[in-house]
């Protein structure tokens, strides 16, 4: 998931390379709809593994209230830190 800042919009999606996609939103060549949101900040990340499995989750994820979706976020990332460093070490 990703936001614009502690507690703004909050944008989910589902992809193979995480790091790549996330420094793809952050150099605003990811999407127009990411870049014109201005969604940079990783604050949250699950892994599955099979695709199914992370599409579904997705999916659902999408159809929650805005709420619940902060509730997932601050349970793992109570400050909404940008977890993108995280993923390179």
């Amino acid at each position: 998931m990703m936001a614009d800042r502690y507690r703004g919009g909050i944008y989910t999606g589902v992809t193979a390379d995480l790091p790549y996609r996330v420094s793809q939103h952050r150099n605003g060549t990811g999407s127009t709809f990411v870049a014109g949101y201005g969604f940079k900040r990783l604050v949250f990340m699950e892994f599955h593994a099979a695709i199914e499995d992370t599409i579904a989750r997705e999916k659902a994820i999408k159809k929650w209230r805005r709420a619940w979706k902060i509730e997932l976020i601050e349970a793992m990332n109570r400050d909404w830190d940008d977890l993108f460093e995280s993923l390179n070490r």
